[in-house]
């Protein structure tokens, strides 16, 4: 058995972060002289659902905040708050460029100059190896409170919000939101050290145009959304999720979606929608519509058994050469026990699974396996578990299932290729990406030959989101499944973006 050093450092332990949904805002107007009431010409209003993303290399495994308010200001000085209260525990690095519904509100029609914000706390993690211990160590830092000088909402151009239903993306400028010294996560910041790091939110906030059938993240997708079902509703054919709940939770938090289905949803890991049920842990995709209501188009579930069911999603960190013990960083986790942060579990008796998300994998020119013998470190999961207990170590927590999920790597283009039908980019990734920083880890087996390295494969339903040209050197990030293919990382690709420099 062995007994490597694995130091899981908490200067300032933030909370789990994630958006809570829901709010409602009143406009009145005001009435003179002696016009009826009933003749008083009526504010218009549009439906807006705010979208999260994030815009970030792979420096970070977690960046959240509570959100006290978002106001908007037209071009006539009026406000409109877009939250009724605060919106606690939101994570944005898990949605590097992806995005997620964070809640619709009504708004009055109109042309909007400005916007601001309030954050409470805040906070950033990453892990990292210790060069001085060979230690893994998961690191946080994070404010209290979040002077309001330190937080800076950008709009590149006014937003005007017209027609039934309207889309605003909410997105985090990691880059511009986190400082430190010396400034890599192989050397964390010192939080004994006066002005060793620093946290000012920067966000762009951008209008999305939903479109009648969305197929991305820009047009009103959003996909691979985790959380547990709350309820559901038979009549309607719909269900309430929630994202974060659990023991250690005083209520819900984070984003709660209600989504509707219809005869075309696929259902993944059960037959169709009488198969739901409350407790269940679900993986959908969803499609923003006209009325700004959600339609679940894909819904899967992994672990159907409620009973004392506990969810935890985020990078593996490490895996044992002797016995099938692993550790993973929850950025996040919901249910019966709160696991966020680094735990270690055992995989003797889970069932492996890949995302549902991805329909092309037998398609692809190599074998897109995930299992317990060719799992590495760095690879995103979801883990479910219906442990009673928390041990501090063996035995360790037994891991029902483990499924491989999305990421979005952030690398250099090598090369540009072909296999098949699929264009192919070779990337180099920068030294602090989990994959190279976490390989040379004492105490496991060494998996990949080159883990600076990455395949990705694009087909034609890869979403090309980037604005640049793709060329040899060029920076660019990558969403997708990554697999290891006989030590070779490989991409099967979903989404292409524009890059952050390393």
């Amino acid at each position: 058995m062995k007994n490597y050093p694995r130091v899981f450092s908490h200067p300032t332990r933030n909370k789990a972060l994630l958006f809570l949904a829901g709010c409602t805002i009143a406009f009145l107007a005001g009435c003179g002289g002696n016009m009826p009431t009933n003749s008083l010409p009526k504010q218009a209003y549009s439906s807006v659902t705010l979208l999260a993303t994030s815009t970030a290399n792979n420096k970070l495994s977690k960046f959240g905040m509570d959100i006290n308010s978002i106001t908007l200001t037209n071009a006539a000085g009026g406000t409109v708050s877009l939250t009724a209260s605060p919106q606690d525990n939101a994570d944005f690095i898990h949605l590097n460029g992806t995005a997620e519904p964070l809640l619709t509100v009504s708004v009055p029609q109109g042309i909007y100059v400005s916007a601001t914000a309030s954050i409470g706390s805040s906070g950033f993690a990453c892990v990292f190896l210790n060069p001085s211990t060979g230690g893994l160590e998961n690191s946080y830092f994070s404010y209290g409170y979040t002077l309001p000088s330190q937080v800076t909402v950008n709009l590149p151009a006014p937003i005007t919000i017209t027609g039934t239903a309207e889309g605003l993306a909410l997105d985090l400028q990691v880059a511009q939101s986190a400082t430190w010294t010396p400034g890599s996560c192989s050397q964390a910041p010192n939080p004994n050290a006066q002005n060793s790091y620093t946290i000012t939110p920067t966000f762009n906030l951008t209008p999305v145009t939903i479109a009648a059938q969305p197929t991305n993240s820009t047009n009103g997708k959003a996909a691979g959304l985790l959380g547990l079902i709350a309820s559901v509703d038979a009549s309607s054919t719909s269900f309430n999720v929630v994202t974060e709940v659990g023991p250690f939770i005083y209520g819900p938090y984070g984003p709660n979606w209600s989504a509707s289905t219809s005869s075309n949803t696929v259902y993944q890991g059960v037959a169709g929608f009488s198969q739901l049920a409350a407790g269940m842990p679900v993986d959908m995709d969803v499609a923003l519509q006209a009325d700004g209501s959600l339609l679940a188009t894909r819904v899967a579930v992994y672990d159907t058994n409620t009973t004392n069911l506990t969810m935890i999603f985020g990078p593996l960190q490490f895996k044992d050469e002797h016995v099938p013990e692993l550790a993973n960083f929850g950025v996040n986790s919901q249910g019966y026990k709160s696991l966020a942060g680094g735990y270690d579990y055992s995989y003797s008796n889970t069932t492996f699974l890949t995302s549902g998300q991805f329909t092309n994998l037998q398609n692809l020119p190599f074998t897109a396996s995930f299992t317990g013998a060719n799992m590495v470190t760095g690879q995103n999961v979801f883990i479910s578990t219906h442990t009673l207990t928390v041990p501090g170590g063996y035995p360790y927590i037994p891991a029902t299932t483990m499924t491989l999920l999305p990421q979005t790597l952030n690398g250099t283009v090598s090369a540009i290729g072909s296999s098949g039908n699929f264009t192919t980019y070779t990337i180099t990734l920068a030294s602090y990406d989990l994959f190279p920083a976490l390989a040379v880890q004492p105490g496991q087996t060494t998996l990949l030959t080159n883990p600076s390295q990455v395949v990705v494969y694009a087909d034609n339903n890869t979403q090309m989101l980037n604005t640049n040209p793709i060329a040899v050197g060029s920076v660019v990030r990558f969403y997708g499944l990554v697999f290891n293919d006989n030590g070779t990382l490989r991409m099967d690709c979903a989404e292409v973006l524009d890059g952050v420099p390393e």
